[in-house]
């Protein structure tokens, strides 16, 4: 029993994920590593997230090429994946804590690569100890 007041002490986490896919991108901007790069950092500020490292690779080989960028956050992590041959990318935005406002950095992705058509989703990832009970 204690177990239980233990777990109902704690602090809730809180996750929140947004993700979606973007078309009709312009391919030249979806090959460019350094604008992507800095995209994602500023998403990261607006949302309220502290960087603690970005990478990014470039991938070559014809349609199947393109640009990944992650930003690992002390919050969780930010993703860009871009396919230019086909004018799209996927977008990937999870925050652990309640300060931080993932669907900001989303449209803020968004707004500066400009698709045509783009999808979005949001999944609450949060901690639910009722459920956590019931599996024990």
């Amino acid at each position: 029993m204690g177990d239980e007041s233990e777990s109902q002490s704690k602090a809730p986490i809180i996750g929140k994920h947004v993700y979606g896919e973007l078309y009709g991108v312009d391919p030249a901007l979806l090959n460019d590593e350094r604008e992507l790069r800095r995209i994602v950092t500023e998403a990261a500020r607006i949302a309220r997230m502290h960087i603690v490292e970005v990478n990014s690779w470039k991938f070559e080989g014809g349609d199947k090429g393109g640009v990944s960028v992650i930003a690992l956050v002390v919050e969780s992590h930010i993703a860009i994946h871009t396919w230019p041959a086909y004018s799209y990318a996927t977008v990937d935005v999870y925050t652990c804590g309640e300060h931080s406002d993932p669907m900001a950095a989303f449209r803020y992705i968004v707004s500066q690569l400009s698709p045509k058509r783009f999808t979005v989703s949001y999944t609450d990832r949060s901690y639910k100890s009722h459920l956590a009970a019931v599996a024990q």
